[in-house]
């Protein structure tokens, strides 16, 4: 059984769950992107399935993929390419912002991309992570926010919360791997961030400013 009612020919997943396999960001994936030709398709679809993503794949082989919010177009996001990634076991994904390489290393799945293709977020530092769980909704304010708090400094280990504050239906981002690549490249080290509920986001920056962001996916619907 799952908790999602979609159309013939979308597939979800659940993308950076935590170690034991639960949480984790939902992802529609549209298979066959030409049953969704246009703008407004997509969009309805998008809005229909209420996903923080929803990635419609134009070119299997080639890896181009187009990314939808509920209310808009993004030119990169993370959890969609991880998501992708895994499902079509793909090595590039092609990006209006450039392409995107992706690799398997045992239970996660890796990306390689430039933090700045990320879209802006208001990454804000807490005191505790205590103070990050005790969050019962958005802060007050506008604009994409990403509240964090160490866990384990020595470690890298982070607790991390996302608010995207757009007025789509998505009050709260489960797992966000644009906002880690930022805030790993902001702290210029790895991080082991767990986001939401009990995610689990991998990064790991490379000499020549790319990251790696990774996590493990899982297969929910199948079409």
């Amino acid at each position: 059984m799952n908790d999602f009612d979609v159309p013939e020919g979308i597939d979800v997943l659940r993308v950076f769950c935590g170690p034991d396999g639960r949480h984790g960001n939902a992802l529609g994936v549209v298979r066959d992107g030409r049953r969704y030709p246009d703008n407004e398709s997509r969009q309805a679809l998008a809005r229909k399935l209420g996903f923080s993503e929803t990635v419609f794949v134009d070119d299997p082989e080639r890896g181009t993929v187009d990314i939808r919010t509920p209310g808009l177009r993004l030119p990169f996001a993370g959890h969609p390419l991880v998501g992708a990634a895994w499902l079509l076991d793909l090595e590039v994904l092609e990006l209006p912002v450039g392409d995107v390489t992706a690799r398997q290393d045992g239970e996660f799945t890796w990306i390689t991309a430039r933090p700045e293709w990320a879209p802006p977020r208001r990454l804000e530092r807490y005191a505790s992570a205590a103070e990050v769980e005790a969050l019962t909704g958005p802060p007050p304010g506008e604009g994409w926010l990403y509240v964090w708090a160490w866990e384990d400094e020595a470690a890298g280990r982070v607790r991390a919360r996302a608010f995207p504050r757009r007025d789509d239906g998505v009050d709260e981002d489960e797992a966000t791997g644009a906002a880690a690549m930022l805030l790993s490249a902001e702290l210029g080290r790895a991080l082991n961030i767990t986001q939401g509920r009990g995610s689990q986001i991998l990064t790991a920056p490379a000499p020549d400013g790319t990251m790696e962001v990774g996590g493990r996916v899982r297969l929910v619907v199948t079409s």
